[in-house]
């Protein structure tokens, strides 16, 4: 009987491609992982970003504060000298006046004692005659000029805050021109500002000013000039610059039409017009009302202020000439409100 042969080898490619799959199920797996790492650790990334942006912004909003805050100083040291030397000037001047006083009063006297008792008792009387015969002179000529002016009623207006205060913080800006009163959006347009001046202040590394504008929004565009200035190394080491700041020299808040907003007597009337609804995001007594004027509004302003009042708000008014846009920079002046 033949012998039947077994053949127990497997085939050799088995194995290699049982190694294979296996690979590559590993390769998958750690794929999971990492996928899952990333995905666990991405909102603590996101979030750090978001901070260490929140801390930026929050800084360049306390350096402006810290450069406009020096900038009154040194406009109020300057005004203190003005004053100090116009006291000095003052006093040289009364010292002369009470020297010349004493040497005339010197004069008459020495001339009194050089007369007898008589004469002496009737120059008393002479020089009282004539100082009473001055006073009535003046005193008729005041009389004849009360007489001649016909009185004039007089109207005193009395407001919550008559006393006026410079606004730091908390102010609402409004344009009032030609019968017609609309917000102006500052805050927002100065927070597009902040972020657009880190990505393009690279552009003054090879120019002294750059100027772009921004918007528009609720109806304004931004233009603002930056410039590049030169600063002492004293100065560079304190602020912890490389010699060079970049300052936003002027902004102007420029609006997109001539007929934007609403008439003032709507504004004005109950309800829910433009003017209430923006006041309405603002606290009386501690924000204030900042009103742009031109010349075709003045009419307009005391119905404004008036009312205002009314709602608890004091108001500042800034003059604008025609033509002119609403504008500010570090150097410019703080509204004063009351």
């Amino acid at each position: 009987m033949p012998r039947v042969t077994r053949n127990d080898t497997e085939d050799p490619g088995h194995d290699s491609f049982l190694d294979i799959v296996a690979n590559m199920v590993g390769i998958l797996i750690i794929l999971v992982i990492a996928v899952g790492v990333r995905v666990k650790n991405a909102p603590v990334v996101a979030s750090i970003l978001s901070k260490v942006e929140r801390n930026d912004s929050r800084l360049d909003k306390l350096a402006a504060t810290e450069v406009s805050l020096r900038s009154d100083v040194l406009k109020t040291d300057r005004k203190v000298r003005m004053i100090e030397d116009e006291i000095i000037t003052q006093g040289q001047r009364r010292e002369v006046l009470v020297t010349a006083v004493a040497l005339i009063e010197r004069e008459i006297g020495s001339r009194r004692e050089n007369l007898d008792a008589a004469a002496q008792r009737d120059f008393d009387l002479r020089r009282g005659l004539a100082e009473s015969q001055h006073q009535l002179d003046q005193l008729r000529r005041e009389r004849e000029h009360i007489e001649k002016t016909e009185a004039e009623p007089v109207v005193v207006k009395s407001y919550p805050t008559p006393l006026s205060r410079t606004v730091d913080d908390g102010e609402a800006h409004f344009q009032l021109r030609e019968g017609r009163i609309v917000f102006v959006p500052v805050d927002k347009l100065m927070d597009l500002f902040q972020a657009d001046i880190r990505v393009k202040k690279y552009k003054l590394r090879d120019r002294a000013e750059y100027v772009d504008t921004l918007g528009p929004v609720g109806g304004f565009r931004l233009k603002y000039v930056l410039q590049r200035e030169e600063i002492p190394p004293e100065m560079a080491i304190e602020l912890g610059y490389g010699g060079t700041v970049i300052r936003l020299k002027r902004a102007s808040f420029i609006p997109v039409s001539s007929q934007l907003g609403e008439p003032v007597d709507v504004a004005l009337a109950e309800g829910d017009s433009e003017f209430r609804q923006v006041l309405s995001r603002y606290r009386p007594g501690r924000h204030a009302i900042t009103v742009w004027t031109y010349p075709s509004g003045f009419g307009d302003f005391s119905k404004i202020k008036k009312e205002a009042y009314l709602l608890g708000f004091s108001v500042a008014a800034r003059p604008l000439p025609e033509g002119d846009f609403i504008s500010g920079s570090p150097d410019g002046s703080k509204s004063a409100a009351q």
